[in-house]
C-alpha cells in the first residue's frame, strides 16, 4: 500500500483528539469494461487487511467507473462539426476530441491555446467536459478517451447499495475526479458523485468559537473528502484507485448539491 496509504487528519487538542483513517486499498486491477466493481473493490480490502464498517467510506476514482461502464469512446468513430474544427484551431487539440467535448457540454465558456472551458451537461464547469486520455489502456498510440459516467451520483447509489447487500454494512460512497479552480493553480480531487455522505454542510446561523453566528458559510464536506482520497490515489501510474476513510461522520446528500446555481455564479 506504500508510505501513504494511511494517513491521521487530528483537531485541534485542546478541544479533544479527532482521528481521520484513510487507506488506499491495493490489489485493484486494471478495471475492464464489464467489471464487477464490487468484486474487485472487496477482494481490493481483503487484500489490503481491511474489514469494511459501518459508517466506513469509500472513495472511488471516477477512471474506474467509467471504464468498467464503457464511457470509452474511439475518436475513430467521431466525425468533428464544423464548431468543433473552428474551436480546434484555437485550442489547437485534435477536432474529434473537441467533437466529444461539445457533446458532453451545454456551453462553451472559455477558450484559448490548450485549454476549452464548458459546462458538463452535469453542471459542472470543467476543462475539457472531463474527457481523459491518460491511464486509459495501455497502447501509446491508442486513439480512446474516456467520458465520465453518464450519472455519477446514481453510480455512487448502485455501487452502495450493491456492496451493501453483499456484505450487511451501512457505508458511504464518493467518486473523485481532479478539477482545476478558478483563481488558482493546480488541480484537486473533488467530489462529482456521492451515495450514503453529506455532500454540502450548511453553517449558517450555527455559532463559532465566540458565539456569532455564522452568516454564508457551506462547507463543501465531500470535496474535502475527495481531495484527501486523491493524496493517495496520486495522478499518474501510483494504481491505488480506491480509498477507505474512517472515522468521518457524515449525513447523506448529492453530489450535485455541490454545484452552484448559475444565476448566483460569480465567475461565469
Amino acid at each position: 500500500m506504500g508510505a501513504l496509504s494511511t494517513n491521521e487528519v487530528r483537531s485541534n487538542p485542546a478541544r479533544g483528539r479527532s482521528e481521520l483513517h484513510l487507506v488506499a486499498l491495493s490489489g485493484v486491477p486494471m478495471v475492464r469494461e464489464g467489471d464487477d466493481l464490487c468484486e474487485l473493490i472487496l477482494a481490493a480490502i481483503s487484500h489490503s487487511g481491511e474489514q469494511l464498517c459501518n459508517g466506513d467510506i469509500l472513495v472511488l476514482a471516477q477512471k474506474i467507473v467509467s471504464k468498467a461502464r464503457a464511457r470509452s469512446v474511439d475518436l475513430r468513430t467521431i466525425t468533428p462539426s464544423a464548431r468543433a474544427h473552428e474551436l480546434a484551431e484555437i485550442v489547437e487539440k485534435d477536432a474529434r476530441l473537441i467533437e466529444l467535448v461539445l457533446r458532453e457540454s451545454t456551453e462553451v465558456l472559455r477558450v484559448r491555446k490548450d485549454v476549452i472551458i464548458v459546462a458538463h451537461r452535469l453542471g459542472f464547469v470543467m476543462a475539457n467536459a472531463g474527457i481523459d486520455f491518460s491511464n486509459v489502456d495501455g497502447d501509446a498510440n491508442a486513439c480512446h478517451a474516456l467520458l465520465l459516467p453518464e450519472d455519477p451520483d446514481a453510480e455512487c447509489t448502485q455501487i452502495r447499495h450493491e456492496l451493501m447487500q453483499k456484505t450487511g454494512i451501512d457505508i458511504g460512497i464518493v467518486m473523485n475526479d481532479s478539477h482545476g479552480r478558478a483563481w488558482r493553480n493546480g488541480t484537486v480531487g473533488v467530489a462529482i458523485g456521492t451515495s450514503g455522505v453529506q455532500a454540502l454542510a450548511d453553517m449558517r446561523g450555527k455559532p463559532d468559537l465566540f458565539g456569532r453566528a455564522f452568516r454564508v458559510t457551506q462547507v463543501g464536506i465531500a470535496d474535502e473528502i475527495a481531495a484527501a482520497a486523491s493524496l493517495l490515489m496520486g495522478q499518474s501510474d501510483e494504481g491505488l484507485p480506491v480509498v477507505l476513510i474512517r472515522g468521518l461522520q457524515t449525513g447523506d446528500g448529492r453530489a450535485a448539491d455541490l454545484i452552484r446555481p448559475q444565476e448566483i455564479d460569480l465567475f461565469r
